[in-house]
């Protein structure tokens, strides 16, 4: 989610930084003296910062540890930086956050909610007001449109709309269009407002988010698609964090912004400027459908590859997540 990435020199060379400052993962320790927090910058530091220091300021009063915020402009350097141990805790989409429980030691602490109680967002494809793009004609594939995709890692920003959109259709976006290029959320509103591209990747948060800073840019772009819901952003420590304190964390979140009274509500004002209503609990089950996207992406491949193992093998994962999948459900109907 979204909360979405623009891409900017300092950024990119202090994630390198930070993450390649080992080679192998630390060792575990003992109750930290300090911990560092990462934050997917959905526009760029400048204007996230004054957005998330509140909560952070918070987060370090409840656990009684000094928490120190590292605004990360692309998914991987999240994920790297997580991986050696360079930060502790932080926010992550759905994408992101299940490659850091696969291989960064991370564990899921909570998911987030909007304001209006809804652990989920949507995908969308945004086009230029009154330039006639509509969806029939991104999916005419004739070349004649310039194309922005998101990360690569990115949930709403690439792997959603080729699940859902393009690969049921047998689509490639590189082949359908006269170019494709990768950019943030807030850069593809930008050029598409601009005209700059035909159409692009986006979500139903980043355009909130739009509205809300740059809404004479947002008034110039429409919505020609949105997604099925996807699961929102999550909360993801390291597992070997102190019980203790990784416990005190998850507590932070789930209550922050509850209850009645001046300290909850300057809470929920916190939470409201960042588009949140809360925080739920959630374990790693809640990333289902994004591993199911993936195995369905990876079976795609698999048979245009034509190789018969590659798609045996890809079927065969694609079967034992669906099913895992559904007997979560049926077990969990409210999860």
């Amino acid at each position: 989610m979204i909360r979405r990435s623009l891409i900017t020199g300092l950024g990119v060379a202090a994630a390198l930084t930070l993450a390649g400052c080992g080679k192998s993962e630390a060792p575990k320790t003992a109750t930290p003296k300090e911990l560092t927090f990462s934050i997917l910058s959905a526009e760029n530091q400048q204007s996230m910062g004054p957005l998330w220091q509140p909560l952070i300021d918070d987060m370090s009063a409840y656990i009684g540890v000094p928490v120190k915020p590292f605004f990360a402009s692309n998914y991987t350097s999240l994920i790297e930086a997580m991986r050696f141990n360079q930060v502790q805790v932080g926010w992550f989409s759905a994408v992101p956050a299940l490659e850091a429980t696969e291989r960064a030691n991370g564990e899921i602490l909570g998911r987030v909610v909007d304001s209006g109680g809804v652990d989920s967002y949507e995908s969308v494809l945004i086009a230029r007001k009154g330039a006639g793009v509509t969806l029939d004609k991104v999916l005419k594939c004739d070349k004649s449109l310039n194309f922005g995709m998101g990360d690569a890692k990115s949930t709403s920003g690439t792997l959603a709309p080729k699940a859902y959109l393009f690969t049921p259709r047998n689509i490639e976006p590189a082949k359908c269009f006269k170019t494709v290029r990768s950019g943030s959320h807030q850069a593809n509103v930008f050029a598409v407002a601009n005209g700059v591209l035909d159409v692009a990747t986006n979500n139903s948060v980043g355009l909130v988010f739009a509205k809300r800073d740059n809404p004479q840019i947002a008034e110039k772009v429409e919505v020609i698609w949105s997604s099925p819901p996807l699961p929102e952003s999550s909360i993801v420590a390291r597992k070997d964090l102190d019980p203790a304190i990784r416990e005190k964390m998850r507590q932070f979140f789930l209550t922050y912004g509850t209850g009645t009274g001046p300290k909850a509500d300057k809470q929920r004002e916190v939470l409201k400027g960042l588009a949140y209503g809360g925080f739920r609990p959630a374990d790693g089950s809640y990333l289902d459908p994004v591993r199911e996207m993936e195995a369905a992406e990876a079976l795609v491949d698999a048979r245009r590859s034509g190789d018969p193992a590659k798609i045996a093998a890809a079927e065969k994962a694609l079967a034992e997540i669906q099913a895992k999948a559904a007997q979560h459900r049926a077990t969990n109907p409210d999860a």
